[in-house]
């Protein structure tokens, strides 16, 4: 069996350790800092990371955190997450895109829909992304540049004004 790890990072009394415990309003770290707060008061390693709710090679790792970083490295990392699919100069062109309005007579559309952009952005970016994702560069884009409501090329005006005069609800 091998001898426990030494905290080197002496930096706080356990009870500092307890008062920035109850300050903290991550629950991870709190209970870090009370487990490395009892080992500094003599408890069993095996003792203090049961009270703590973690086995004991959890609270090694932690240990280690706390030497290397101090207090600021009990902290949970957030995961990096993937990578974006697009970068800013291909989303800027997207931008651009999508403010611009499509072509009827290259893309055959009017207005674009998130599964025609979806082709389109296949088509000049060799990127496959589910409607879905479409939609949510979209909002993250915030286009400003509104539409007026489609209308019919073949509406009379004259016929509206005269239906108007002789209707009985107005």
């Amino acid at each position: 069996m091998s001898a426990a790890i030494k905290i080197t990072c002496m930096d706080h009394a356990p009870a500092e350790l307890r008062t920035l415990a109850a300050k903290s309003d991550d629950a991870d770290k709190t209970r870090r800092l009370l487990a490395i707060a009892m080992i500094h008061d003599g408890a069993s390693r095996l003792d203090a990371a049961r009270q703590a709710g973690m086995d004991r090679q959890t609270l090694r790792d932690w240990v280690h955190r706390s030497n290397d970083a101090g207090i600021d490295g009990l902290v949970s990392r957030k995961p990096a997450g993937a990578s974006p699919k697009l970068s800013q100069a291909q989303m800027a062109e997207l931008r651009e895109l999508v403010i611009a309005g499509p072509n009827p007579k290259i893309h055959k559309v009017i207005r674009w829909r998130c599964v025609d952009l979806r082709a389109e952005v296949t088509r000049r970016f060799s990127v496959t992304v589910p409607e879905r994702t479409i939609g949510k560069w979209l909002r993250r884009l915030k286009p400003t540049q509104l539409q007026p409501r489609p209308y019919h090329p073949k509406k009379d005006a004259e016929a509206q004004e005269a239906f108007k005069k002789t209707s009985v609800l107005a």
